[in-house]
């Protein structure tokens, strides 16, 4: 079975935390939520709080075959500033290992790291310019190598099945994606 690990941090975007988990534990994927606050419990961008799986100080992260990054602000900036999500994230991208970011993550803790340069990439609009080196696509979602990055909030869907679809198979992306009506709302 696949192993993610989805970091999070006070200030996370609700939906680009929570459609993926959702998305790719309905796939069969083991997701584990992490919290790099000192506490289980965090706080989204929204008030929403959420109790985390693990805390990050638990893990190694060396079984990962995907690490996420949700946006929202100021949770993409405190993942930045936690020096063991970077150090993860680099170790993720020297191994050429899975490494997704959606919304401002892509160029908030992506761009800055310097792993997007040479690469095509998306973010929420107008934050483009942290993509670093990286071609903008606009598109609600890149797929690049090791690394795939979503637009924002109404991306969330897109994102999480194109996730599904490279740590699985497309036949159990769609299959999901139709059993949670994802399909019938793209074609209504």
């Amino acid at each position: 079975m696949k192993k993610v690990y989805m970091f999070m941090a006070d200030g996370f975007e609700d939906v680009e935390a929570l459609i993926p988990v959702d998305v790719l534990r309905r796939g069969g994927v083991d997701v584990q939520t992490v919290s790099i606050m000192g506490s289980f419990w965090v706080e989204s961008a929204h008030g929403v709080t959420l109790q985390a799986d693990m805390m990050f100080d638990e893990i190694d992260f060396k079984d990962a075959d995907l690490l996420m990054l949700p946006g929202g602000m100021p949770g993409a900036s405190n993942l930045y500033a936690h020096r063991g999500v970077r150090e993860a994230v680099k170790d993720q991208a020297a191994k050429g290992k899975m490494i997704a970011a959606i919304c401002a993550a892509p160029a908030v803790v992506l761009g800055q790291m310097g792993l997007l340069k040479g690469k095509k990439a998306t973010c929420y609009p107008g934050m483009q310019e942290g993509l670093d080196g990286a071609t903008y696509t606009a598109d609600l979602v890149t797929v690049d190598g090791n690394i795939t990055t979503g637009e924002g909030p109404a991306a969330a869907f897109p994102y999480a099945y194109s996730l599904l679809s490279q740590l699985t198979d497309q036949a159990t992306a769609d299959q999901v994606a139709e059993g949670m009506r994802f399909v019938h709302l793209m074609q209504g």
